[in-house]
């Protein structure tokens, strides 16, 4: 026979508030994503120029992706290594989307084909 682990009353009260504390801020992120969904479908109504309606569109799915990625992804628990990479890879993805406003500026191609 196996021996059970013997917990007591005081750990299993810790252990269950901890688990509403994090239940309560997956719902409250959740929350918060629905109401930037609303507010990104609000600013296609809003006939603004197109322009000034993608920067605030991609600011707010900046915003998403980031509660995302803290939470539900648990990358605000990681190592500062992971963060740091994470970043890197972001600018990264800023670099090559960057990169081809060389040729529709009027500098010519970047390399010669």
């Amino acid at each position: 026979m196996s021996e059970g682990v013997v917990v007591s009353e005081s750990e299993t009260a810790t252990e269950a508030e901890r688990v509403k504390q994090h239940v309560r801020v997956y719902v409250m992120v959740f929350v918060a994503l629905a109401v930037l969904t609303v507010v990104t479908v609000a600013i296609s109504y809003l006939h603004l120029p197109t322009a000034i309606a993608i920067s605030v569109a991609m600011v707010v799915a900046t915003v998403k992706a980031s509660l995302v990625a803290g939470y539900f992804m648990h990358l605000l628990s990681e190592e500062k290594v992971i963060l740091y990479l994470l970043l890197l890879c972001a600018a990264f993805l800023v670099f090559l989307f960057v990169l081809p406003l060389g040729t529709e500026i009027g500098n010519g191609p970047l390399w010669p084909l």
